[in-house]
C-alpha cells in the first residue's frame, strides 16, 4: 500500500486567517461591551441625578403649598417682574428651576424646568496627527 501525502499548507492557512478573523470580532466585541457600559453608567448617574432633583422640587412643593404669600419673603427665592416666584435647586451641575404663582386658591406652578451645563469636549483623545 501506498500512502498518500497531506498536504497542510492550504489548511493551515484556513486555521490561520479563521483565527485572525475570531480575535478581531471578540476585542471589537469586548471594547463596545466596555464603551456601552461606561455609557450607560454615565446615564444612570444623570437619572439619578434628575430624580433626586424631582423630589426636591415636589418636597419644596409640599411645603409652600399652604404658605401664606407673606411668608415667601423668609426664603430664598428670586420674583420676576411678571410676579412668579423661581426657586432653584443644585445637584451635581444639574438645576432644576421652579416658577410659581399665588393666587386665592394658593400656589400654582407654572414652570419647571431641568437645566444642565453643556460642556464641550476639547479633543478627541488618541487621535493620530499624522506625521
Amino acid at each position: 500500500m501506498k500512502q498518500i501525502p497531506i498536504k497542510l499548507g492550504p489548511l493551515t492557512l484556513l486555521l490561520t486567517v479563521i483565527s485572525i478573523c475570531l480575535t478581531t470580532l471578540a476585542i471589537l466585541t469586548f471594547t463596545t461591551a466596555r464603551a456601552d457600559m461606561r455609557l450607560a453608567e454615565k446615564f444612570a448617574d444623570t437619572v439619578q441625578t434628575r430624580y433626586a432633583l424631582e423630589a426636591q422640587g415636589q418636597d419644596f412643593l409640599r411645603e409652600i403649598r399652604d404658605l401664606d404669600p407673606a411668608d415667601l419673603s423668609l426664603m430664598d427665592l428670586e420674583r420676576d417682574a411678571s410676579g412668579v416666584y423661581w426657586k432653584t435647586l443644585e445637584q451635581d451641575g444639574s438645576k432644576l428651576r421652579i416658577g410659581f404663582t399665588f393666587d386665592r386658591n394658593g400656589s400654582r406652578v407654572t414652570a419647571w424646568r431641568q437645566e444642565k451645563e453643556w460642556e464641550q469636549e476639547t479633543g478627541i483623545p488618541n487621535l493620530w496627527n499624522g506625521f
